[in-house]
């Protein structure tokens, strides 16, 4: 049997997230160009951390698909905005009303809540300029459904009604999650096959494999709020208490089976690329053991 060849994914890691935290810092605005106050902002929340994991996803899976060059950089970098934008609304007292995020305080507690606001704007708009560069009708127009009421958006609302609830069924939860997370990761896989012009086979197969590593992202998330600590995690942990949460519903010890099955059901997707160990495959067990 022939032996797999091991990567070197944390050598990979470090190495794009450079190349995407470049790219991000030329296609920003500068602090120096009107209105200041706002561009401030946006670099703030932008470059406040992060492991850069959904413009990596579209990278590895463009490469994955035997593509090479800068062409992927900019949608790339339009997901790693809409991704900010949304944390940025999140954080507002209006929503989760959080005062830390990666370690630093929230975009709204530096720069007030009007400003925060704006910023989130101005980086979703960004990030459609950036999208439309790729002239693909088809990247815009998976992305624009994976943020809207069908996706993201959706998520965030039933997330929202939810809250307090006394009973959450599984199925509310997993809609939540799929919607409020996933669909951006999902999305962001799909990014990079769509610009790589996969074949309707290896476009339905990574599909299913950014859908079930979008739901195991999220409840390892929820993991995290239960069983970690706020100087490792960078943020108030113990919040998520009267969220719809994937250990509140079914439990600690069940969640994680849950999140380790969507992995191995994530990675089952890419036999379809028959070769030796990808990035793709490394990304997904990443996901549920995010330790560098």
């Amino acid at each position: 049997m022939k032996k797999r060849i091991e990567v070197d994914f944390k050598g990979y890691l470090d190495k794009k997230r450079k190349t995407v935290e470049r790219s991000l810092d030329s296609l920003l605005p500068s602090v120096k160009e009107k209105p200041a106050t706002v561009h401030r902002a946006m670099r703030y929340s932008v470059f406040a951390g992060g492991k850069r994991l959904r413009p990596i996803l579209a990278i590895a899976t463009f490469e994955l698909l035997g593509k090479k060059g800068k062409k992927i950089l900019a949608p790339a970098c339009a997901l790693e905005l809409i991704h900010t934008y949304s944390l940025i609304h999140d954080d507002l007292p209006c929503m989760d009303d959080d005062d830390l995020r990666r370690g630093k305080p929230t975009c709204h507690k530096v720069f007030g809540e009007g400003i925060a606001v704006l910023a989130g704007d101005a980086l979703h708009a960004l990030a459609f300029e950036l999208l439309t560069s790729t002239n693909r009708a088809d990247v815009v127009m998976k992305v624009a459904r994976a943020i809207g009421t069908k996706g993201m958006i959706g998520g965030q609302v039933a997330d929202l009604e939810a809250e307090g609830k006394s009973k959450i069924t599984l199925p509310e939860v997993r809609y939540i999650h799929n919607n409020k997370t996933g669909a951006l990761v999902r999305a962001s896989v799909m990014v990079g096959a769509l610009i790589a012009d996969a074949s309707p086979e290896k476009l339905s197969a990574l599909s299913e494999f950014g859908k079930n590593i979008g739901l195991a992202f999220q409840i390892t998330d929820d993991l995290l709020d239960v069983t970690g600590e706020e100087r490792f995690v960078g943020k108030k942990t113990h919040k998520d208490q009267l969220k719809a949460t994937y250990p509140k519903v079914i439990g600690v010890e069940r969640s994680k089976r849950t999140a380790k099955k969507l992995i191995q059901q994530a990675k089952g997707h890419l036999g379809i690329f028959r070769r030796d160990e990808t990035i793709l495959e490394k990304l997904a067990d990443f996901v549920i053991d995010r330790s560098f």
